[in-house]
């Protein structure tokens, strides 16, 4: 593990061992250095990472003040939320309309008369490939969406509409990359990457997206808080 990563990873969880309320700030960048043994680039590194997802906030001539509200939720950012969108580009592949199968009609809750978008793209990080995304959306409820919407953001595309996002589901899975999408990424055939399957889902339980995400480059924090009945049903005593 780099040594940025590492300090951000331990700041971050130190951060969650935090139980006063209150305002509470981290250390200076010197102080850190010094406890870390490390320079203060690399700490300013992991404390802008932290700022990017929420976690702290710089403040000019103050400090790094640490968010309360991030403290007491969950939390998860990867490999492609904690980038900036001025990193992130799209290069459209393909798009075309087609019937849904039945899965597509029981997830989006359409007749086998309906019709979806089925899209691919790639998405560039600072201008290198790492992902391959096969995405599919209702074409009732999207009816005008094309190249350039797919080259930029699909999320504030559907706010545009009117429609409230609630949530994504996502899965994880390890994998190796095929002949074809080692030739899209740029890769060796057989590299090791993250295939991540989405549903996007709107207030009111609505599916609008779902995507099929090969990643080369992938990487994921997350907070869990600790589920006692789980644990219990797990163990066999419930």
């Amino acid at each position: 593990m780099k040594k940025k990563d590492f300090v951000t990873q331990d700041l971050l969880s130190k951060i969650y061992q935090i139980s006063e309320p209150g305002p509470r700030k981290l250390p200076p960048e010197r102080q850190l250095a010094q406890e870390y043994g490390v320079s203060r680039f690399t700490i300013r590194q992991a404390v802008e990472k932290l700022a990017s997802i929420g976690v702290v906030r710089i403040v000019q001539g103050s400090g790094i003040w640490i968010n309360e509200q991030a403290r007491n939720n969950p939390m998860v950012y990867n490999s492609i939320t904690e980038k900036r969108f001025d990193q992130i580009r799209f290069r459209m592949i393909s798009l075309h309309k087609k019937r849904p199968n039945r899965d597509e009609q029981q997830i989006f809750g359409l007749t086998d008369e309906s019709f979806i978008w089925q899209f691919c793209r790639l998405r560039f990080v600072d201008d290198v490939a790492v992902q391959i995304e096969v995405s599919s959306m209702p074409v009732r409820d999207f009816t005008d969406l094309n190249q350039q919407v797919i080259e930029r953001s699909l999320q504030q595309y559907v706010l545009s509409k009117g429609y409230r996002i609630s949530h994504l589901l996502t899965t994880y899975r390890a994998v190796s990359v095929s002949r074809e999408q080692a030739a899209l990424l740029g890769c060796k055939k057989g590299s090791p990457a993250m295939h991540i399957n989405n549903r996007g889902i709107l207030e009111g339980g609505q599916v609008y997206e779902i995507s099929d995400i090969i990643d080369i480059n992938y990487t994921c924090t997350y907070v869990i808080p600790h589920n006692r009945e789980n644990l219990t049903f797990r163990q066999g005593g419930g």
